[in-house]
């Protein structure tokens, strides 16, 4: 009996595909490695603060690949960070009050406030050795990453359907399996549009930390953003080619991220969208269908995964709690704080208070003209973020969620946002400042335009998120009810969106406060360029070294936005919570 067509088409090229998917898999494990050695002995070298940085294109792979590992690392921590955190203000009823007031005045802290006591700590820590500057440099860039998805884990945690809550509680689950088969699925899309988000961010941050000055000290390490500002600052003598150089390899970063990571972290995180009818069309990545070939991505995340939930399943089967269906109105989590609890709390609030009065003693050296100078910056920079806020929201939500309902234009359009939206805004503000200059005009239409690019992703990719997560089931419904475009608006996209519009607000917000620090304050080709403003005042305490000025803008921004918390975001995340919550 005869094979028919031995040689068919679809025999001979489906056979090579997986052996050249795990070939090109193994190179990229092989690069990953090299660059883990390479980056590893020289954070382990002698500490150099001021390394000079070659205008050379050929040394352009090599900062790229110590500040890409440098974000990496902090996105990592982030993560982490951002889903204990979340998990904890989401389920521990006693602080999540103290933990969400805490988390909104850190992501509206400016990087520039935490870098003289990281900078000093990391050193101390680890003396002798580069790895204390880098690990200084990715704690201030993880400081610009995590806030937005400590908010978005927290946000979905809070409005996970009720009934899903009670069926995780019929059948038993213990938290191990309740986290992974419940929370992390119903939070991995606001987590995935927030990640890239939060790397933009980390891009914003890695500008300002790759090279500072601290007081008497300067510190410059290797890396894109130290190469594109040093490559600003000699425009005159070597011209425009190696900043547009530096600025052309973060854009190609960006689009290979992009590409490689987060198109296949969206069609994978697609099918947790919460609906009882499956949608018509799906967001699709050539990248995740070419490693689902793979016979070596395919298999052996799956064993492993399997060796290791499998004993963990058996022993959390056999638990006391695994045989008691707790109701949903449980008040054990009321219950008074256990003696540990005492214990840990008395110490830690003598150590809380005994630094507050510390930082108070500190700002007896601040005059009234000081004084005066931080209030009137104070109410400079609150109407520019507001400012910036109000004006990315009136053109973000319309826009996002049209990406989010339309797959056609999201297949066009939501590529170039995510790549604008990566290349951080201050890569071109040397750029927009010396044309500023040249022209005549100063940092005041900079700032704001800055601030604006420094918002507007925030609340654009939490509106996409939010749009893409409204059932196709009720989408259906409002047609063929015919609703009219208010109604369809007031009673569909507003309320299915507004959990995701508030954590963009709330994190688009601080992303204003950090943006001020490098919108009213620069330095271009040795000429300092500022306006009134707390970031204006943030950079110039840090280059003049002088704490207590740093310290108490920090404090008058703390206040200001524990004062928005108070009167606007609590009472809108409880909103949330309780009216747009979606309901199956």
């Amino acid at each position: 009996m005869s094979l028919p067509h031995p040689l068919a088409r679809t025999h001979v090229t489906q056979r090579p595909w997986p052996v050249l998917i795990d070939m090109g898999v193994g190179a990229v494990g092989l690069a990953l490695f090299f660059t883990i050695i390479s980056t590893g002995t020289y954070w382990l070298g002698k500490p150099v603060p001021v390394v000079h940085i070659s205008h050379s294109i050929s040394a352009l792979p090599l900062y790229a690949s110590y500040s890409v590992v440098r974000m990496g690392i902090a996105y990592l921590l982030s993560v982490a960070f951002a889903v204990g955190y979340g998990y904890i203000a989401a389920y521990n009823q006693r602080v999540e009050a103290w933990m969400i007031a805490v988390l909104d005045i850190l992501q509206s802290i400016p990087v520039l406030s935490f870098l003289p006591p990281v900078v000093l700590a990391m050193m101390s820590l680890v003396p002798g050795h580069q790895l204390g500057i880098e690990l200084a440099v990715i704690l201030l860039i993880f400081t610009g990453q995590v806030w937005n998805l400590a908010f978005s884990f927290y946000s979905s945690l809070k409005t996970i359907p009720k009934e899903m809550i009670e069926a995780s509680r019929i059948y038993r689950y213990s938290a191990w399996q309740r986290f992974w088969q419940l929370e992390m699925p119903f939070a991995a899309i606001g987590l995935v549009w927030n990640s890239i988000v939060s790397v933009a961010g980390g891009w914003f941050a890695l500008m300002l930390c790759e090279t500072f000055t601290m007081g008497t000290r300067s510190f410059q390490l290797p890396g894109l953003g130290s190469y594109i500002k040093s490559a600003a600052d000699a425009i005159d003598s070597a011209g425009v080619g190696p900043l547009l150089s530096g600025i052309g390899v973060m854009i190609l970063i960006v689009v290979a991220t992009d590409q490689l990571v987060w198109r296949p972290m969206i069609a994978w995180s697609d099918k947790f969208k919460f609906e009882q009818v499956e949608a018509a069309d799906r967001v699709t990545s050539p990248i995740l269908e070419l490693l689902r070939r793979s016979t070596l991505f395919s298999s052996l995340p799956g064993r492993i995964a399997a060796r290791i939930e499998e004993p963990i399943y058996a022993r959390l089967a056999h638990e006391p709690s695994a045989r008691v269906v707790h109701p949903i109105d449980d008040d054990s989590a009321k219950r008074k704080p256990s003696p540990l609890f005492w214990t840990l709390a008395v110490p830690l609030a003598c150590a809380v208070g005994w630094g507050a009065l510390q930082a108070i003693l500190m700002l007896r050296t601040v005059t009234w003209p000081d004084l005066r100078l931080l209030l009137e910056g104070a109410g400079a920079t609150f109407l520019r973020v507001n400012a910036s806020l109000i004006l990315s929201a009136l053109w973000t939500v319309p826009v996002g969620v049209a990406i989010g309902f339309s797959p056609k234009l999201s297949r066009i359009v939501q590529p170039l946002a995510q790549v604008l939206a990566s290349v951080p805004a201050s890569a071109f503000y040397p750029v927009l400042l010396i044309g500023l200059v040249k022209i005549g005009q100063g940092v005041g239409i900079g700032s704001m335009a800055l601030m604006l690019l420094g918002t507007q992703w925030y609340i654009l990719f939490n509106v996409i998120a939010g749009a893409m997560s409204i059932p196709s089931d009720l989408r259906e419904v409002s047609s063929l009810y015919h609703f009219t475009r208010w109604q369809r608006w007031t009673k569909l996209i507003l309320p299915g969106i507004f959990p995701y519009l508030l954590t963009g607000m709330v994190t688009a917000s601080g992303g204003a406060w950090n943006a001020s620090v490098m919108a009213e304050y620069a330095v271009v080709k040795k000429q300092t360029l500022q306006t009134i403003g707390l970031g204006a005042q943030i950079s110039s305490a840090t280059d003049a070294g002088r704490f207590p000025i740093i310290l108490l803008a920090t404090i008058l921004i703390s206040l200001m936005v524990v004062t928005m918390n108070r009167l606007v975001w609590r009472r809108l995340y409880r909103l949330a919570e309780t009216r747009y919550k979606l309901e199956g």
